[in-house]
């Protein structure tokens, strides 16, 4: 995250105490629960045999266990040897820490796909590229769709949709997404108001990637919990835009999900994508329209730059504006 928003992030919302599930308790203890299996399980050998044993010192002219296990010391130190293997048997201190996995990643809050056993009756997997993101592929056949007229691709896409309520989906002019992409490009972190009645508004963090040339993504969070977990914060709306037929068709297709139970609507994910398209990509035909357009543009601006005259109640009069 660029470091100069941060003072815009601060002054934007207080962030509350964390919920009670992620304080950690100071009396909490870590123990070797090697050491634990295997205590325990000598203590139970040793007392189920112990009888035996004592037998055996008898025999052979001993007190009791103990003298009997100094008789054979070095025989049992003899067969440890033989029974160790390196890395396993070895304590805690004498072994390297484990090495944490690599966790860098161009597209935030999103693991790597784990990978599915093959198995011969099983259909073949969803096309996506390097970092997980569908591609067009894993939707539409996109060299058939690409033979067809505009308006045909657009009836297509919007059919592939209409049957998920989660889903969020637009096809829009190959200009149209140039300007939005310049501008993400420049502002690739923002922030969108949701407004509740009676309530004020409530505020979103959005960030831009580009994972790769045919595919731009936009990530939805809370504000609360972009503060709170940084990029490790899961997003509620995930947004990519798919320029696969940009330069044949002159259309860019943009699908999106809104996630199930993390406080925002499908209605509201709408509203966002209108204030992103209005703040990235709005193109004014009037002299009102142009001021308007002037103003969000130098909130993008306060906000990339860290600038602390940047107030969330201006951001909100220019989302609420229609044109």
């Amino acid at each position: 995250m660029n470091t100069a928003v941060v003072p815009v992030l601060r002054s934007v919302a207080r962030t509350g105490p964390a919920p009670y599930r992620c304080y950690q308790r100071r009396w909490a203890q870590v123990h070797d629960i090697r050491f634990l299996s295997q205590h325990q399980k000598a203590s139970k050998v040793q007392e189920k045999y112990r009888e035996k044993l004592n037998q055996k010192a008898r025999e052979e002219g001993l007190k009791n266990v103990e003298e009997l296990r100094e008789a054979y010391s070095d025989k049992i130190q003899q067969l440890r040897k033989k029974a160790m293997v390196p890395g396993v048997n070895a304590p805690l201190s004498a072994q390297q820490p484990p090495t944490p996995p690599n966790v860098d990643s161009s597209i935030p809050f999103q693991p790597p796909p784990t990978p599915e056993p093959q198995v011969a009756a099983s259909p073949p997997k969803t096309p996506k590229n390097k970092d997980g993101i569908k591609t067009l592929a894993s939707f539409i056949d996109v060299e058939k769709t690409a033979e067809l007229p505009k308006k045909e691709v657009e009836s297509i896409w919007r059919l592939r949709h209409i049957s998920d309520p989660h889903s969020l989906c637009a096809v829009m002019n190959t200009d149209t997404y140039q300007r939005i992409a310049d501008s993400a490009r420049k502002h690739p972190q923002f922030i969108l108001p949701i407004p509740r009645e009676g309530q004020g508004a409530e505020i979103h963090f959005l960030q831009w990637t580009f994972p790769s040339p045919t595919t731009a993504t936009v990530l939805f969070t809370h504000l609360a919990e972009f503060k709170l977990r940084g990029e490790f914060a899961q997003p509620h709306t995930t947004v990519t835009h798919h320029l696969d037929l940009a330069e044949r068709n002159g259309v860019v297709l943009m699908e999106g999900r809104v996630m199930e139970n993390r406080g925002v609507s499908v209605e509201e994910g709408k509203w966002l994508l209108m204030c992103l398209q209005k703040f990235y990509g709005f193109e004014p035909h009037s002299a009102t329209a142009r001021e308007n357009a002037g103003k969000r543009k130098r909130l993008m601006e306060q906000f990339s730059g860290g600038d602390e005259t940047f107030k969330v109640e201006e951001l909100l009069e220019e989302a609420e504006k229609v044109p």
